[in-house]
């Protein structure tokens, strides 16, 4: 059984709807870590009710991002993780990272890439004026949400939509694409080909 970690940085919704699907079995996988840079975080409450261990490991003291990776790689090694899924992790990984688990780290972005990159994805939508936005799922590069994309869902904008009201949907949507993307990763349904996603 393959072995998952996820990390989070804050309320950690989109790690409560991982661990339902692998709790239900929708994922057969085994969620084997969560990954903190937040002594804050909700996450971290969730992730302990569900009997997840936990690493949480703060910014503080590392001179650089690579440290602070390989920090973190040295722990992922140890508990033989096979899939990196960042939820609302919200530390950039280095290069150093990204090389060593190349094609193995999937990240959600709340925007239909590649429109609206960077943190403040659904916002931008809403000020840029698109009738339609929605959650993109994507292979992670060294460019900032530039990696290729598994799968995408449409949310319609409303005239009277706010940051927040958006965002509640696009979250809805995400729960429900991000532990599909997983699950075709555990089973080994995808393909990437160039920029393209095959799903088989």
């Amino acid at each position: 059984m393959k072995n998952i970690a996820v990390f989070c940085s804050g309320n950690g919704t989109n790690l409560q709807a991982i661990v339902d699907a692998v709790e239900s079995g929708y994922i057969k996988a085994n969620m084997a870590l969560m990954v903190c840079d937040n002594p804050s975080a909700y996450a971290l409450k969730r992730a302990k009710k569900a009997g997840i261990e936990i690493f949480l490991l703060t910014p503080k003291g590392f001179k650089t991002r690579e440290e602070y990776d390989r920090g973190v790689i040295k722990k992922l090694t140890e508990k033989k993780i096979d899939l990196v899924v960042l939820a609302g992790f919200m530390r950039l990984l280095s290069p150093y990272f990204i090389k060593k688990y190349k094609d193995k780290i999937l990240n959600i972005h709340p925007a239909l890439l590649p429109s609206f990159k960077g943190t403040q994805g659904i916002k931008d939508a809403l000020d840029y004026g698109v009738k339609v936005t929605g959650p993109s799922v994507h292979f992670v590069e060294e460019g900032l949400d530039s990696g290729p994309i598994i799968l995408q869902e449409t949310v319609e904008i409303n005239d009277a939509d706010t940051e927040e009201t958006l965002a509640e949907r696009i979250h809805e949507k995400e729960h429900i694409i991000y532990p599909k993307a997983i699950k075709l990763f555990i089973e080994g349904k995808l393909k990437i080909e160039g920029r393209k996603v095959k799903i088989s």
